[in-house]
């Protein structure tokens, strides 16, 4: 009998998010879709995102679905680990999420927390 692996990944993507970066990424050739964590926002900590080159020394390169391959450093592995990232669109805007477990508050805005 043969057993199949799955890679572990510190968080996961929605459908969504990974329609929408499939989508991205065909403007942003060579780069790929960066995750992080910084201090700040009312919170404490802030997510953030945005399309980067990759650094051997700080990042780890992660596989996902449909070819998505998302940037994550060292500092912020720990601070998303567990994590759901969602992108969402409503009629306030459009705009990625995480959903986090370690998480202990978060600001109305969604994009700081506390851990």
């Amino acid at each position: 009998m043969e057993l199949k692996t799955k890679k572990a990944r510190p968080f996961e993507l929605s459908d969504q998010a990974l329609a929408k970066l499939s989508q991205l990424s065909e403007s942003e050739k060579g780069k790929y879709f960066r995750v992080y964590v910084t201090g700040g926002g009312c919170s404490g900590f802030q997510y953030g995102f945005k399309f980067d080159e990759f650094d051997s020394d700080e990042d780890s390169l992660l596989d996902f679905e449909n070819g998505i391959k998302v940037l994550l450093d060292q500092l912020s592995y720990p601070y998303i680990t567990g994590s759901l990232i969602d992108y969402k669109e409503d009629l306030m805007g459009a705009k990625f999420t995480v959903e986090n477990p370690n998480a202990a508050s978060t600001c109305g805005c969604g994009s700081s927390f506390s851990i």
